[in-house]
């Protein structure tokens, strides 16, 4: 019987999109495309993820990358970016659902930076888990399977008993590793929640 489930952050609550987190504040096509490329760039994002750069050394390191003319806005779509991730439409309700109707707990589970980890408490979905994962605060990331083990030691989940929803096939193997069920999210809400009532329901 699953009793615990654990959701993804990007592509699966929310979406994460740069191109839209620079266009609330940048126009000019080439500046944004640039912006864009600097500022998410994976050289960085992937160590805000293990949490082993700062937040100060990022914005330092994509001010070497650009004009100087754009150093304030870079700054300004580097620490607002977490106000610029739409939820994705029904994931709320659905939380919700599953929480109402078949008692389950719900938690996160994000390789996400620390700044994030930080204001967590402001984004709206957030609201209606029990508990939060993040990999810069622990210091692992998906899809290692310390992860999955952290997750489970934290919150008392029993693996048997927790399904695991992510947008990437290699984080559910992961937590198949672990004993962990999973459901490669793909972006249809209305599927996925089929899913889950046909496994809730028994």
């Amino acid at each position: 019987m699953i009793k615990n489930m654990v959701f993804d952050f990007g592509q699966v609550l929310v979406r994460f999109e740069p191109s839209y987190m620079v266009g609330r504040y940048i126009t000019d096509p080439q500046d944004a495309s640039l912006l864009e490329q600097v500022i998410f760039d994976r050289l960085y994002w992937d160590r805000l993820d293990a949490g082993t750069i700062s937040d100060e050394d990022v914005i330092a390191a994509c001010k070497t990358r650009i004009p100087s003319r754009l150093w304030n806005v870079t700054e300004t779509i580097y620490y607002n970016w977490i106000y610029n991730i739409p939820e994705i439409e029904g994931m709320d309700a659905l939380i919700q659902h599953i929480r109402q109707q078949y008692g389950v707990r719900v938690f996160l589970l994000s390789n996400i930076s620390t700044y994030f980890a930080d204001h967590a408490d402001e984004i709206p979905i957030l609201r209606h888990l029990d508990g939060y994962v993040f990999s810069s605060v622990c210091g692992k990331v998906k899809p290692d399977r310390a992860i999955y083990e952290h997750l489970c030691n934290t919150h008392g989940l029993c693996p048997a008993e927790t399904i695991f929803i992510d947008d990437r096939a290699e984080n559910i193997a992961g937590a198949q590793d672990c004993g962990i069920a999973g459901y490669v999210f793909d972006g249809n809400v209305a599927t996925l929640r089929d899913y889950l009532d046909r496994i809730l329901a028994h």
